[in-house]
């Protein structure tokens, strides 16, 4: 992949913009010495399932469960979350269609999440969303695809719903 000015600047207004959730939740949070509150969980996890800031926000689980948060309340936030920012990742695909794909992720990108839905399709979506790879440009990729959009979202809750079951079971303290 070529590096652009267009793409470095791209990178550093997301890192930014992950910065600035982060520090005004959780970090501000840590600073003042309360503990981690479920709004910041809410808020950081539904900013990390939007196409355009990618963040592993999986690792959220782990620390919340430590924190003493319902294993339950945290799987419930989680697909709740991810799902509301699929679903505006998927209507942005819809709105804009293919004619804008290289202003939002790379053509490169495109292409290889295209040729992965043409091949796979709703098992795409669930094996994106059940393992930490980026289901939220599968999503955009499945919107602009004009794939159906209540079939995209079940199968995506069905991998978020999976994927957080497991991390809440993993982890101590998850369902005790």
């Amino acid at each position: 992949m070529k590096l652009t000015k267009k793409s470095v600047i791209g990178v550093l207004i997301m890192l930014v913009a992950i910065i600035a959730i982060v520090g005004s939740t959780i970090g501000r949070e840590l600073i003042a010495g309360e503990p981690v509150g479920l709004v910041s969980f809410a808020l950081i996890h539904f900013a990390g399932y939007l196409f355009f800031l990618l963040m592993p926000v999986e690792i959220l689980v782990p620390l919340y469960l430590a924190e003493g948060h319902p294993g339950l309340v945290l799987i419930g936030l989680s697909v709740g979350t991810g799902l509301l920012a699929q679903t505006i990742d998927y209507a942005i695909g819809w709105a804009l269609s293919e004619r804008v794909v290289d202003t939002l992720i790379s053509r490169e990108k495109f292409e290889k999440f295209k040729a992965t839905f043409q091949k796979w399709g709703g098992w795409a979506i669930f094996t994106f969303n059940l393992l930490p790879l980026s289901s939220p440009n599968m999503l955009l990729v499945s919107g602009i695809m004009r794939y159906n959009r209540l079939k995209a979202l079940l199968i995506s809750a069905s991998g978020l719903a999976v994927k957080y079951v497991v991390l809440v079971f993993v982890f101590p303290g998850g369902f005790g």
